[in-house]
């Protein structure tokens, strides 16, 4: 790989990546502050965390089907009809949004009666949950404008909303969690309301650049037709479901561990969410990956779209070595800022050791389904993720984890050799180059 194709794919990465950051940090910073409250207000917030993240992955999947169709158009040299699918997505992201929140906001509380037999998990997790669901269509909103930015190359702008978002978020955790400056003190429940109105100051902020930079590509210039919104959901559908079926299995495997203790369920939080952090950089490669592919078989060009591929999975490993590193070599002081009691920290230090070992991994299986989506295979993508998660993943984790009594440790092993079975599937997926003839 020469130097133009790495500073081809730095240039789109670096703002994707910095911007997604303030995606999983909104769960870190919750992480963070709710832990000074003590292991039962993080284990509600984790728990409620990712059962939110089961309840907007519907509207996460608009992201992907924009980028691609964005993408293909750049390419096409059609950049007047560029924002047509942004504006599919966001007519979309309103009318789930809505009917998310909805049935979200009633069903909290019988979902954490499965999920969790702690009552006083269940106390602080529930008010969490109800206040980060009202922001599903403002969520929504916001991954259809992420995937334009990033389809038309302007991934910068993505960056910038999302720093404003993250500093508001911190920001309001502060005032409503621990009722600072005369804001009530809400405790865990202050921080889904702090998340959910970042959300939408998000959106407000993407608009106002839409309107500025999008209109000339036919930003708002009316309602999509019905090739658009066809295609739209023959992309963004898959994406969903592989969403939604991820997001049902890390509530799974908070199940799982819920039924070892609230002790495990806490670190677990922790850990999960450095790690989704942590490979936060194959998603940011994954996308630009996504859009390189996009645009190079928009001009035709099936070597070039595959060699993207394997460019953005040579970078991207080298990139996660150095961020396991840490992990490796000083578990206990990265877990020290999360947590807060001796026996917490021995628990959660070994599988962060092996994470940080580990995580080269996710170099292929993250990226090369992202690049799979670019190239309109989503029902693909969605096919090997959901198959390798819930046939293998889950059940080894209960059988090893639960079952033997191998704890946290035998879970983490668990999720690590089902991801490296979907890395290897992928690989040779992108290999095949099937792919190359789905019209997007």
């Amino acid at each position: 790989m020469d130097r133009t194709r790495a500073r081809s794919i730095l240039l789109l990465a670096l703002p994707i990546i910095g911007g997604m950051l303030s995606q999983n940090i909104f769960n870190l910073v919750d992480t963070a502050m709710v832990g000074v409250l003590g292991p039962t207000a993080l284990a509600g917030v984790g728990v409620g965390g990712y059962a939110n993240f089961f309840f907007i992955a519907v509207v996460m999947g608009l992201a992907s089907g924009v980028q691609a169709m964005s993408a293909r158009r750049v390419g096409e040299k059609r950049e007047s009809v560029a924002a047509a699918p942004l504006n599919g997505g966001l007519l979309m992201a309103i009318g789930v949004g809505i009917l998310i929140s909805a049935v979200a906001y009633s069903l909290a509380p019988h979902l954490f009666a499965v999920l969790n037999p702690d009552p006083e998990v269940r106390a602080d997790g529930v008010p969490y949950l109800r206040a980060r669901v009202l922001a599903a269509t403002a969520v929504g909103m916001n991954f259809a404008f992420r995937g334009y930015w990033t389809g038309v190359n302007l991934s910068g702008i993505y960056l910038k909303t999302l720093v404003a978002m993250h500093i508001a978020n911190i920001l309001l955790n502060y005032l409503l969690i621990f009722g600072k400056f005369g804001f009530p003190e809400m405790g865990a429940e202050g921080a889904g309301w702090a998340s959910m109105i970042a959300n939408y100051l998000g959106t407000v902020i993407y608009f106002v650049f839409s309107f500025r930079l999008a209109r000339a590509n036919g930003f708002l210039h009316g309602l999509p037709d019905r090739a658009t919104m066809a295609t739209m959901v023959r992309l963004a559908l898959p994406a969903a479901m592989q969403a939604l079926l991820f997001s049902v299995g890390l509530i799974a495997l908070f199940w799982i561990l819920g039924r070892i203790g609230t002790a495990e369920v806490a670190v677990s939080n922790v850990l999960i969410t450095l790690y989704l952090v942590a490979i936060l950089p194959c998603a940011g490669f994954g996308l630009a990956g996504l859009s390189l592919v996009g645009q190079a078989l928009g001009a035709g060009d099936f070597g070039e779209a595959k060699r993207w591929g394997w460019d953005v999975v040579r970078i991207t490993s080298v990139v996660l070595i150095a961020i396991g590193a840490p992990a490796v070599l000083a578990p206990e002081l990265i877990l020290s800022g999360f947590l807060h009691e001796s026996a917490t920290l021995a628990l959660g230090a070994g599988p962060l050791r092996l994470m940080g070992a580990t995580i080269v991994i996710e170099a292929a299986a993250t990226t090369l389904g992202n690049c799979l989506k670019g190239a309109g295979a989503a029902k693909a993508s969605m096919a090997v993720s959901v198959s390798t998660q819930w046939l293998i993943g889950l059940p080894a984790a209960w059988f090893v984890g639960a079952y033997l009594g191998y704890g946290i440790l035998g879970i983490w092993i668990a999720w690590i050799a089902y991801r490296a079975l979907q890395a290897a599937i992928y690989a040779v997926l992108w290999s095949r180059g099937d792919w190359a003839s789905i019209k997007v």
